[in-house]
C-alpha cells in the first residue's frame, strides 16, 4: 500500500471518518495521531503455573499514519501472583512490570482489516514474597536480570479496530532474577522459563487533541 493510500485509509478508519478530511499533501510529510485505549488482560506464567491479572490500564499511542508505525506506553499496575511450590506449598508474591522501553509496533493491512504487531519490554520485579503465609526477605531490587521482551499481536484469526480495539496476544520467555537476597535461588528455580502467554483486551479508543 502506498504512503498516500496508507494515510487516507488510516484517517478514514479513525473515528468512522472523523479525521478523513485532514488533507493528505506531500508523501514525505508526517502526520502523527495520538490515541488512547482502555486495556485489561492477564498473563500465564508457565513454570509455576500462575495466572496474573493485568490492568485495568491505559494504552497511550502515537501513530504515524504515513507508515502505520507507532510508539506507545502501557503502564501495568502492580498485581499479585499465587502458586504452589513443590505442588503443595502456597507461595504469594507482589509482581510489578517495570517498563524498560517504549512499546514499538506496526499496523499491517490485510485487505480492509488491520493487524497489530508490537513488542513491549518490562523488568519483572517481585516483592512481599510469602511462603506458606510466612514473609521472606527479598529486598527492594528483586527483578529479572534482563528486560523481558513480550510480543502483543493480533491473533491469526482476529482483526483490530482503531476505535473498538480488539484482542492482542503473545508468548514470551522469562530469564533469571537477581538481587532477591536468600530467595534468589528459589525464585530462579521456580519462575524463569519459556511458553508464558499474554492476553490483552483493548477497547474504547479515543483520539486526543
Amino acid at each position: 500500500m502506498t504512503t498516500y493510500h496508507t494515510r487516507r485509509w488510516l484517517l478514514s478508519a479513525l473515528a468512522g471518518g472523523l479525521l478523513a478530511a485532514v488533507p493528505c499533501t506531500a508523501a514525505h510529510a508526517t502526520t502523527v495521531v495520538t490515541l488512547e485505549h482502555d486495556v485489561v488482560g492477564s498473563t500465564h506464567i508457565a513454570a509455576p503455573d500462575s495466572d496474573v491479572a493485568l490492568g485495568p490500564t491505559t494504552l497511550h499511542t502515537d501513530l504515524d499514519v504515513d507508515t502505520g508505525d507507532f510508539t506507545a506506553s502501557l503502564p501495568l499496575p502492580g498485581t499479585t501472583s499465587e502458586f504452589a511450590l513443590a505442588g503443595f506449598i502456597p507461595v504469594k508474591a507482589h509482581v510489578d512490570f517495570v517498563p524498560a522501553a517504549p512499546v514499538q509496533g506496526h499496523l499491517d493491512f490485510v485487505g480492509s482489516d488491520i493487524k497489530v504487531t508490537s513488542t513491549a519490554q518490562y523488568y519483572v520485579k517481585l516483592s512481599d514474597i510469602k511462603i506458606a503465609g510466612f514473609p521472606t526477605f527479598t529486598g527492594p531490587n528483586c527483578r529479572t536480570v534482563d528486560p523481558v521482551t513480550i510480543p502483543a499481536n493480533t491473533p491469526a484469526d482476529g482483526v483490530f479496530d482503531l476505535i473498538n480495539g480488539g484482542e492482542l496476544e503473545g508468548t514470551y520467555s522469562i530469564g533469571d532474577f537477581q538481587n532477591c537476597g536468600l530467595n534468589t535461588w528459589l525464585i530462579n528455580a521456580v519462575v524463569p522459563g519459556d511458553d508464558n502467554t499474554l492476553d490483552l483486551q483493548v477497547s474504547n479508543g479515543r483520539i486526543l487533541d
